[in-house]
């Protein structure tokens, strides 16, 4: 990894829960040793990517973000265009939706919607990182990546977030054919315990995968015709959802179908 994608890779440590972080605590979090890490965000603080706040002098991330977003969001609305697909996706379902976008060898939440059908629902943190290995979205995209990627993310140690979280990289393997003849990904309390998640990929106009679209929704309320409709109109969404930010499905993309039965709708 070089420079750059070190001192990069330590802003996915920021998110809502924690926004601001000590020398000590980046160090602990990322694995690099002190010094490195303070080298590191000092250069990312030079280009206000990052700055130090408080008695502690802890880092939080910098006013260039609110430059860069505001750029790209002029340039490409994405997240009001997908926010408006996600809104009536958990009208529908009643349940949680959200899109993430690739970002290095992980995903990063761009925007979500909660139905507020009920007294309880999935949690989502804005611009939070969701690992390959341990989500639904996650999977859907290792599915429709090209094999060099999926080799590079599943040969580095994986975390286990929950004890149903797949670590095994071969079993992992495995799920992907059939995540990619129906076209969708599941995963049971694998980055979050008790939260059942299916999702579907995006594409862009070169028909790569670039993210994926989901819903999440407590395993308690589950049952097959929940599934069944969280299939199908989620199925539906993502198409939209690609086809809205100028995107295609490659060729080999299968056009969903709903489960016939309850055992044909478990998809991994």
């Amino acid at each position: 990894m070089g420079t750059a994608s070190k001192a990069l890779s330590l802003l996915n440590y920021f998110s809502r829960a924690q926004s601001q972080i000590g020398l000590t605590d980046m160090a602990r979090l990322s694995g690099m040793n002190k010094a490195t890490v303070y080298r590191l965000m000092g250069e990312l603080a030079d280009h206000g990517f990052v700055e130090q706040v408080g008695a502690g002098r802890e880092y939080r991330l910098g006013p260039a973000f609110l430059r860069l977003a505001a750029l790209r969001e002029k340039a490409v609305p994405m997240r009001e265009l997908v926010l408006a697909e996600l809104t009536k996706l958990s009208e529908i379902t009643g349940e949680t939706s959200h899109m993430s976008l690739l970002n290095g060898e992980v995903l990063s939440n761009l925007t979500y919607s909660y139905a507020h059908h009920h007294g309880t629902m999935v949690m989502m943190e804005d611009a939070e990182v969701l690992e390959l290995h341990s989500t639904g979205s996650g999977l859907a995209v290792l599915a429709f990546s090209p094999a060099p990627f999926v080799d590079a993310v599943l040969d580095k140690p994986l975390v286990a977030r929950t004890s149903e979280t797949l670590v095994d990289p071969d079993a992992i393997r495995a799920l992907l054919p059939r995540i990619r003849d129906r076209g969708m990904a599941q995963s049971i309390g694998g980055y979050e315990q008790d939260v059942h998640s299916h999702a579907v990929p995006i594409f862009d106009a070169s028909s790569q995968c670039i993210g994926a679209v989901a819903v999440a929704a407590p395993v308690s309320r589950m049952t097959d015709q929940l599934r069944n409709t969280i299939q199908t109109e989620l199925a539906l969404t993502a198409g939209r959802t690609t086809r809205v930010l100028g995107g295609f499905p490659p060729d080999s993309f299968p056009t969903f179908r709903p489960a016939a039965t309850p055992a044909e709708s478990e998809l991994t």
